[in-house]
């Protein structure tokens, strides 16, 4: 997760508290998205962002967990095709690791 992205959400999180606040991630690989999980939930394990040493304790969920959550059309149009290029399974057991 970029340094960027990191302070964006520590912002949200420091706005609007982690109880109502989730990540939703969207990354095509399963490491990377369990880092991003893994980043907004324990802190940067790199040590290198606004988010090194910060447990914002925030759930994260991938595209592919919510796919009950968004109109069936526009998954199929923006989201289907991924589902069958990329390790669904693996990339769900990456992320849901980090979730409390």
């Amino acid at each position: 997760m970029d340094l960027e992205n990191q302070a964006r959400i520590k912002e949200l999180a420091e706005k609007w508290g982690n109880e109502d606040l989730i990540v939703v991630l969207g990354g095509a690989e399963a490491e990377a998205s369990g880092l991003a999980a893994e980043t907004v939930s324990a802190g940067d394990p790199t040590f290198a962002g606004p988010l090194a040493g910060v447990p914002l304790g925030l759930k994260a969920y991938h595209m592919f967990e919510l796919k009950d959550e968004v109109d069936k059309e526009v998954y199929e149009e923006q989201i289907s095709m991924m589902e069958m290029v990329l390790d669904v399974d693996e990339i769900i057991k990456e992320v849901t690791t980090y979730r409390n």
